[in-house]
């Protein structure tokens, strides 16, 4: 099965150079993600467009094939389509009328014809050719060029041509990697998260940065999402998570701190180890979820004295956003879910905030904290790739991993609904429960506790990390189930 991916609009007005650079990094991509699930999948394209034809036209395959490509920066949208050698208007008619025999059934339509090249026709006699055709052969119920309930479409390149069968939005943006990376401070709120996913979309390489205020549930949720979002949106690109143990900091400024100056030198602090740990990993750009005057302290003077404690340069995508909007944007992308049941962690919370911040109170306040509970801090992070977010968790308790089902346990498949829906899982003889992970928390409390569980995601990650946060909460009777454990 091919597929065509149209490039997002903003790739095609760059520079001959920049515009190559771009495709060679999205075919790349591309390539990386697809190949996990097709090893024989072809990525080719180096102008207009890139085609994608996959070993095997198995519906399953052809189903996450175009989930992947939905999910993937830098793509405009992308058509699943059938190639066939270009010979007469009366083929294109022939070759159509069978593909569309059924869609057309009840429905209004048109017939759209893309072309380029030379040849002895031009595109409208397609467009009447194919669609008075349709129109006789089938049980469609009328041409409509306006509005119709399904479009027909046809793209003729040059001696070919390709019937569209399906088609997907793409995320827009450009392609990862494409530009320099940054680290992304991420707390697992609606904030944070979205101003990570849209560094990715614009093809930025977006590491995480984690300040543990003192609470594991919290990590541990932070991580979750974080896996999430490089999962969905940015697996072609390995990147780090990385953890900063804050509660040392954190005592300092509510031991010496005077409480209207806390907000604004906590984020200071974390602007500090940030930088820090960004020099060390060679990034020169810190990414926060701040947005103008959506909380008190978010005023522009007090950005600007937060973001003096850095040499670096501190982004914020949803500056001029409106909350609403965010929130739109997390429903959109997934996240919603996992900022709902992240556990709220308030480490420093000031009566009377200021909202406009004086550089010398700040330096006033900042001469009686401690400098060597953030050193501390800092010289105790934790880096670990995103793909192996489970080793960080060197303190817990290693949960068991099986490849087998006993009578009497009980698979709960925690995948999000839409890939339940791609790839379905089930196991003959054995009991299947559908709990998807973001309400395993409030769910599994819920279930028999006489009878034992085994978590299922595909990768094995999301079930491990949930299974270890329900041993902490005293659930003995779960593990993890992977098929594939070698």
């Amino acid at each position: 099965m091919k597929f065509i991916i149209k490039l997002f609009p903003e790739i095609t007005i760059k520079s001959t150079p920049v515009r190559k650079r771009f495709i060679k990094v999205l075919r790349k991509n591309i390539r990386t993600i697809l190949k996990r699930s097709d090893e024989g999948v072809d990525v080719r394209g180096t102008w207009d467009f890139i085609e994608v034809t996959t070993s095997s036209d198995d519906p399953v395959l052809q189903a996450e094939v175009g989930d992947q490509l939905s999910h993937i920066p830098g793509i405009a949208y992308w058509m699943q389509v059938t190639e066939y050698p270009l010979t007469t208007i009366d083929d294109i008619l022939e070759k159509a009328l069978p593909a569309f025999r059924e869609r057309l059934a009840g429905k209004t339509f048109r017939v759209t014809c893309a072309r380029q090249g030379t040849h002895d026709f031009q595109s409208i006699d397609v467009e009447k050719q194919v669609g008075g055709g349709l129109n006789v052969h089938t049980e469609a119920a009328g041409v409509k060029l306006k509005n119709p309930d399904v479009t027909v479409k046809i793209e003729i390149k040059r001696d070919r041509y390709f019937l569209e069968t399906a088609r997907g939005e793409g995320l827009g943006g450009y392609p990862l990697g494409s530009m320099e990376p940054v680290l992304s401070l991420i707390s697992g709120g609606f904030d944070s998260t979205v101003s990570s996913f849209l560094t990715m979309k614009r093809g930025i390489r977006t590491h995480f940065c984690f300040f543990n205020l003192g609470g594991h549930a919290h990590e541990l949720a932070v991580k979750e999402v974080a896996y999430y979002l490089w999962s969905r949106f940015g697996s072609s690109h390995n990147v780090r998570f990385v953890t900063v143990p804050f509660e040392g900091v954190v005592e300092e400024i509510l031991k010496n701190v005077d409480n209207s100056q806390m907000g604004v030198i906590l984020k200071r602090m974390m602007l500090r180890a940030a930088t820090s740990v960004a020099k060390e990993m060679h990034v020169e750009a810190l990414v926060t979820g701040e947005a103008v005057a959506q909380v008190s302290s978010q005023t522009l003077t007090n950005l600007a004295v937060i973001d003096a404690a850095t040499d670096h340069l501190v982004l914020r995508p949803l500056v001029a956003m409106d909350k609403q909007d965010i929130i739109d944007i997390s429903a959109r992308i997934g996240t919603e879910e996992f900022v709902k049941n992240i556990p709220e962690y308030c480490a420093v919370i000031s009566k009377n905030p200021t909202t406009k911040a004086k550089p010398e109170k700040i330096a006033a306040e900042e001469e009686r904290f401690d400098f060597a509970q953030l050193d501390k801090a800092v010289a105790e992070h934790r880096i670990v790739s995103v793909s192996d977010i489970i080793a960080d968790d060197l303190t817990r308790e290693e949960v068991e991993v099986v490849d087998h089902v006993d009578q009497g346990e009980i698979i709960i498949d925690i995948r999000h609904p839409d890939e339940e829906e791609i790839k379905p899982f089930s196991m003959s003889g054995r009991e299947v429960i559908h709990v998807p992970f973001y309400q395993l928390r409030t769910k599994f409390a819920e279930l028999d506790r006489e009878k034992h569980y085994l978590l299922y995601c595909e990768k094995g990650v999301m079930s491990q990390l949930h299974a270890m946060h329900l041993r902490e909460e005293g659930h003995d009777n779960v593990c993890v189930f992977n098929p594939d454990k070698k």
